[in-house]
């Protein structure tokens, strides 16, 4: 994956460079200070990825991904900046994510993931399974065994405390040490989006989204459990279910 990083602070490029460096899908990285330089970057080299600041010496961070949403060439973009103020804009210039300075690294591992998902390249299968489709079971450690279960009866994942809480369609509930990132890595991304840093949801398990404080939103799934989905993964929610 090829990342270019548009920041007019040296040291904010090169915090998020180490940072996004250390992601084993990223090959390279580009970076430039304002938008003429982000601009030519852009055309030379069609990156996959751009986290882009807003506030820009030389131009606005969030008119250069309006503009570029009219280019022949699409790079996922992600607004990374210090003003949290612009997540509804970035939005709707069709952000893929609003990282807030100071940087976190699973915050930016979370999105580059969240990026290669979207492209089909972080989607696991099975190729040993014999339809050559994606496997319908789910291994999960708990404590000294391996539970099997389908992945269909996952009304969805909370991470809470060290732990990942598996809440299935019969209300039972499954309690691993495994890291919602590796659980997620063996589901399927056209049936499970995470809404959440702690949430991971079923969208066939979904019967209700409303609108919460602050531009989030709160999921009611089909077991009857409030699931909050926060500012960063609405755009993917909305497309996900078909909401426009």
């Amino acid at each position: 994956m090829k990342i270019l990083i548009v920041d007019d602070e040296p040291l904010a490029r090169s915090e998020l460079h180490f940072l996004a460096a250390e992601h084993p899908a990223v090959t390279t990285i580009f970076e430039a200070e304002g938008v003429m330089e982000a601009d030519t970057i852009m055309n030379e080299k069609h990156p996959d990825l751009v986290f882009l600041d807003i506030k820009l010496g030389d131009g606005n961070g969030m008119a250069l991904a309006k503009r570029w949403k009219r280019a022949s060439f699409q790079s996922a973009v992600i607004f990374a900046t210090a003003f949290d103020q612009y997540a509804l804009d970035a939005f709707e210039a069709d952000a893929l994510d609003y990282i807030l300075k100071p940087f976190d690294e699973d915050r930016i591992n979370e999105a580059i993931d969240r990026i290669l998902r979207l492209r089909g390249k972080g989607q696991e299968t099975n190729k040993n399974y014999p339809t050559g489709q994606p496997n319908p079971r789910l291994s999960v450690t708990v404590e000294d065994r391996t539970m099997v279960i389908l992945k269909a009866e996952i009304c969805y994942l909370e991470a809470q405390g060290g732990n990942v809480y598996l809440h299935l369609t019969n209300s039972k509930e499954i309690v691993s040490r495994q890291t919602l990132t590796s659980l997620m890595e063996q589901l399927d991304a056209q049936h499970f989006l995470r809404v959440h840093r702690s949430y991971v949801v079923n969208l066939n398990q979904i019967s209700e989204l409303q609108p919460a404080s602050n531009h989030t939103y709160e999921l009611t799934m089909a077991e009857g459990s409030k699931v909050p989905v926060s500012r960063s993964f609405v755009a993917d929610l909305k497309t996900a279910i078909g909401l426009h």
